[in-house]
């Protein structure tokens, strides 16, 4: 099986920044994506962070690393943090990790997106 190599693509919308991976997230891409993320949430300052996921075709625990340090650094400008497209295989890790219990975070599933389309 050939990795995925991750992309991130970002945008806003007023005060939100919209952050869109793809690919796999694993010990080896989680840094340069997470400098990637950080230097932009330090620069737009915004009011709201949206990472989707729908792109994520795998996650390990490096990529669990880079949630809750997003959401250090959200916490830090004073913002919050929404996930988007969460595969229910990556819920299931977000659950097992009691992510769902953690203020300023709010996490979507894939399943609740297309609801709401």
């Amino acid at each position: 099986m050939k990795e995925k190599q991750p992309s991130v693509r970002f945008s806003r919308i007023g005060n939100i920044l919209r952050v869109d991976i793809g690919g796999d997230i694993d010990h080896h891409s989680a840094a340069p994506l997470r400098e990637q993320i950080d230097m932009q949430i330090y620069s737009a300052r915004p009011k709201e962070i949206t990472i989707s996921l729908a792109g994520v075709s795998f996650m390990d625990s490096a990529g669990l690393g880079l949630v809750v340090g997003r959401l250090v650094t959200a916490k830090e400008v004073g913002c919050t943090l929404t996930l988007t497209g969460v595969s229910p295989r990556t819920m299931k890790i977000f659950e097992m990790a009691g992510l769902e219990r953690m203020r300023g975070l709010t996490i979507r599933s894939a399943e609740e997106k297309r609801n709401m389309e």
